[in-house]
């Protein structure tokens, strides 16, 4: 959409919310539940950083909308499953036609799923939040929110430095509005948390 599409549009059921999630009901339905609240948890955040890893270069909807079989095929998620996988299941998820079959992203979330379970509990999730930002303003339109920050990019090279794959500083900064870390919902959307 151009820079002049409006950040706030109003959707079916009379409520404002970010213009990026108008129009689809799972984009609505991610919107209004889950981007930009605070999510904890090694596993929760484990698969964020897997599905956020499998967007890099489509579409948010496709992932989303993937996202059932993507539960399914990677053990709902489980490090301590995925983290066993083998080359026959890396074959397995490269014939799942409801995934995103792309073997580098495939074998990088097994990878990581390993660097996740030699962690102690809680050591991702304590990792992760180290990195939010303390506070950012609200934007009131989309050339005022960024692609990447420098604690995106400070995120990124600490998890790349423990070896972690598809962890850039710009699906760094993606996770962050996905989990909380900031809250970029447009002023005027009703998701807004004022402050």
């Amino acid at each position: 959409m151009p820079d002049a599409a409006p950040a706030v549009l109003i959707g079916t059921d009379g409520r404002p919310r970010c213009s990026w999630a108008h129009g689809d009901g799972e984009y609505e339905r991610y919107h209004d539940q889950e981007w930009g609240r605070p999510l904890h948890g090694d596993r929760a955040l484990f698969e964020r950083i897997a599905l956020e890893g499998f967007q890099a270069g489509l579409s948010w909807i496709t992932i989303l909308r993937k996202r059932p079989a993507f539960r399914e095929g990677f053990a709902d998620f489980d490090p301590a499953v995925v983290a066993g996988f083998g080359e026959a299941d890396v074959e397995r998820l490269m014939g799942d036609p409801g995934i995103v079959r792309n073997r580098a992203k495939i074998e990088a979330t097994i990878a990581n799923a390993r660097l996740v379970t030699a962690m102690a509990p809680g050591e991702l999730d304590d990792l992760l939040w180290s990195f939010a930002p303390r506070s950012s303003d609200r934007p009131t339109d989309r050339a005022q929110v960024p692609a990447v920050t420098p604690e995106s990019t400070a995120l990124s090279k600490e998890l790349r430095r423990r070896g972690f794959r598809f962890v850039g500083p710009t699906t760094m900064y993606a996770l962050m509005q996905a989990v909380g870390m900031v809250d970029d919902h447009f002023s005027g959307c009703w998701c807004a948390v004022p402050g």
